[in-house]
């Protein structure tokens, strides 16, 4: 999805290697047979696992490891290198496990433990705190955020009940692929599902398509558009956000796209089947991905955005610049520093008057919270829900994560909202250890990556606005590393071609635990 894996390498470990050659707290990558495994060695014994991240496919010995947790160089999902779990997000299976022998100085890896465990979820535990099947979580939005958190509380070891509500039935989904490989035609309809209904019923956890009405909040109820009501003891609101539709002449038209939900999707894709010209509006990380994805269908792409250079907000002018040529030498046309007027049948009207053909157009100008169901129960306002550091709101019992969450970012010292899957992720995953009472404060650092044709840009850290940038290597050549500094700090890392270097930004960022001055 997005980037080919590469083919197993390194040393037959099935056939062995010399002890001597596995380091105390070393990581060694080889194959057994035409599969990648990982073996480490600690005080403890020697472990083998599955090499391949079971995210997207990153052959994981390029990745950084820290003691027994390995880390994926794509997508920055981490797992335990004896256990096979996953720690973090975006990867949602667990790595097979390996068995091992020591003979006569030799490690040799003897096959996989548990042949079901490469599409098994982390291993349940045992709760931090005593819960009773009386007890009962409500998940409103089963998106990124809602999603993580219903299947990590039943590894935590959660017993009560779990209801995960959502109107979206096809929820939950990896959107993040529907303005990229999805859209562009590279991956089947049949890759996008994340969970199915077979599964939350292993897993116990009873999925709504339903719409959350209101929240009482005395009787700890949630009325659902079924006209039922569900109790929780606790509840988390993951509701996610919704595009931006300007109001412009012609913006509600059966040709007009947003793209946010797979059914948007679905429809941007039977348009664009019978369009030949495409104008996509923002140049926003969704427009752009989306202006790739309809270049590769064949259509004639034209994005119209108020910036002079895409993305010089996040990314600064030196990355906007490069992705901006890309899309050129790739045909697409850019009309920068004007904003849409007016949408016609054929075409659309720009601010100063002139005019570009369209059978197609989307509208990429950003989100807004979906946070009208927490207004209404006091809990939120049109800018989301204030949360704590354990992502609690001021009504205990009641959280909130993904891009709904205005959270303290502890790097940033003030609050911060972001809109990025694996942070949603993550978060909803903190949010429901917390529930289960384990009072960890989220500070994970915040990571997206964008692909766009054969580039990919991966970001760590939060920068809303920066004294300096700092370019290592050459941004022309694909091979570079950004550094975006405020107050004499590092804020956030952006590179393209240096995978490992992100990596390790992202671990230095992490030792950042006080709050910025």
């Amino acid at each position: 999805m997005g980037q080919e894996a590469p083919e197993p390498s390194g040393p037959d470990l099935g056939a062995g290697i010399p002890l001597k050659d596995l380091t105390v707290g070393g990581v060694l990558g080889g194959h057994a047979g035409n599969e990648s495994v990982l073996v480490y060695r600690d005080a403890e014994g020697i472990w083998a696992v599955s090499g391949t991240c079971t995210h997207y496919g990153a052959q994981l010995i390029d990745g950084v490891s820290e003691g027994p947790v390995i880390r994926c160089p794509w997508h920055h999902a981490c797992f335990s290198l004896r256990t096979g779990e996953v720690l973090a997000a975006p990867a949602l299976n667990a790595l097979r496990r390996w068995g091992t022998e020591v003979v006569g100085g030799t490690v040799r890896v003897t096959g996989p433990v548990d042949e079901s465990s490469a599409t098994a979820p982390a291993t349940t535990r045992a709760p931090a705190s005593a819960t009773s099947s009386s007890e009962s979580v409500v998940i409103i939005g089963a998106g990124a955020a809602g999603s993580a958190a219903a299947e990590t509380l039943r590894q935590e070891g959660y017993s009560g009940s779990i209801t995960l509500v959502d109107p979206d039935q096809a929820a939950p989904y990896d959107r993040p692929n529907l303005s990229k490989d999805y859209l562009a035609g590279n991956a089947p309809e049949e890759w996008l599902p994340l969970r199915t209904r077979e599964f939350h019923d292993a897993m116990g956890i009873e999925r709504s398509v339903a719409t959350a009405i209101s929240i009482d909040l005395e009787t700890r109820l949630v009325l659902l558009s079924t006209g039922e009501h569900a109790p929780f003891t606790s509840l988390l609101l993951a509701t996610g956000a919704r595009p931006v539709r300007p109001r412009l002449p012609g913006a509600t038209a059966d040709h007009v796209h947003v793209l946010r939900s797979l059914s948007d999707c679905r429809r941007l894709i039977e348009s664009a089947d019978s369009a030949r010209r495409a104008v996509v509006v923002g140049a926003s990380f969704i427009g752009m991905e989306a202006a790739a994805s309809l270049r590769q269908r064949g259509l004639q792409v034209a994005v119209v955005a108020p910036e002079q250079v895409p993305f010089e907000r996040t990314l600064g002018v030196q990355l906007g610049g490069l992705l901006k040529s890309v899309h050129a030498q790739h045909g697409v046309t850019f009309h920068l520093g004007r904003t849409l007027a007016a949408i016609h049948e054929d075409r659309v009207e720009l601010d100063d008057g002139s005019f570009v053909e369209a059978d197609v157009v989307l509208l990429g100008v950003g989100v807004r919270p979906l946070s009208e169901l927490a207004q209404a129960a006091g809990l939120g306002g049109p800018e989301g829900v204030e949360v704590d550091e354990f992502l609690e709101t001021r009504v205990r019992g009641v959280y909130a994560a993904g891009d709904i969450a205005s959270y303290p970012e502890v790097r940033a010292g003030r609050r911060v909202r972001v809109e990025h899957w694996v942070v949603a992720q993550r978060q909803g995953q903190a949010a429901a250890r917390n529930i289960m009472g384990r009072r960890i404060p989220f500070t994970t650092v915040p990571f997206f990556w964008t692909q766009q044709y054969d580039v990919s840009v991966r970001y760590v850290g939060y920068a809303a606005k920066w004294d300096a940038v700092d370019v290592i290597g050459n941004v022309d050549q694909r091979n570079c590393a950004v550094r975006f500094i405020g107050d004499g700090s590092v804020r956030a890392v952006a590179t393209v071609g240096r995978d490992r270097e992100c990596l390790e930004a992202e671990l230095l960022l992490e030792t950042q635990a006080e709050p910025a001055s």
